[in-house]
């Protein structure tokens, strides 16, 4: 697992409005933090619901490699999850110009321009 790789994750249980079910998921962590002996892995779910009023805040991705459908990373509800509730992957891997632009969404989100 390294970042930037989209990987199955199980992010059930929810509540109230967080992203729920299992889908893909964009690993962001650092690939020193995930190789270490670290249970979590920091990631961003994706979403077939594609908005592109969102699109300063959500970043679009095509269908490619075993993502089979176009989706958007979600950059305003990141998560740590166990690494029990991966399951397969990886579907497919971000370009460096795809990170970079997740990495300046993230950094929106969280108020870090």
């Amino acid at each position: 697992m390294k970042r930037g790789e989209i990987w199955v994750g199980n992010l059930n249980p929810s509540r109230g409005r967080e992203i729920g079910k299992a889908r893909p998921v964009l690993v962001i962590q650092a690939d020193e933090l995930t190789q270490s002996s670290t249970p979590m892995v920091v990631v961003l779910p994706l979403t077939t619901q594609v908005y592109p009023g969102f699109r300063f805040w959500r970043i679009t991705l095509p269908a490619r490699g075993r993502l089979l459908k176009p989706c958007q990373v979600v950059t305003d509800q990141p998560r740590a999850l166990d690494r029990d509730r991966f399951s397969e992957g990886p579907l497919a891997t971000l370009t460096a110009e795809e990170m970079a632009a997740v990495e300046k969404s993230l950094r929106a989100v969280m108020g870090m321009l």
